[in-house]
Order: C-alpha cells, then structure tokens, then sequence
C-alpha cells in the first residue's frame, strides 16, 4: 500500500500516542484513523437501515413482544 508523509503537530501525536495506549507516533496515527474511518462506516450502515423502509417504500411490521 502507498505510503503518504504529512507534519502533525507534536503535542497532538503525543496526545494521540497516550490515548491509544500505542507507544509508536505512526501505529498511534494510524490507529487513529482507521477507528474513525471505521465509526463512520458503523454510522453509515446505522443510518442506511434506518432509511431504508423510506427509501424503498417496504415498511416492515413490528416484531412482536417477548415474554
């Protein structure tokens, strides 16, 4: 996989490195960013189901009580 440089500021990596718990500057970065890459794809799958009943027309029935 490609490879990209970028500058951080330093007090922000640090910050980064101590709350993933991660004492390497690039491993706490990347892990940064997948866990936000992977929010937003929880948040998209959340949202589509929710709209999809809307979207295509097809409302399901409520599931009925347990117990």
């Amino acid at each position: 996989m490609p490879k990209v440089s970028i500058s951080l500021d330093a007090e922000l990596v640090v910050e980064a490195m101590v709350l993933a718990g991660i004492g390497n500057p690039q491993d706490a970065v990347e892990a940064v960013v997948r866990d936000y890459i992977a929010r937003g794809h929880r948040t998209e799958a959340r949202t589509a189901s929710r709209e999809e009943p809307l979207r295509t027309g097809r409302l399901t029935p409520p599931e009925p009580e347990q117990g």
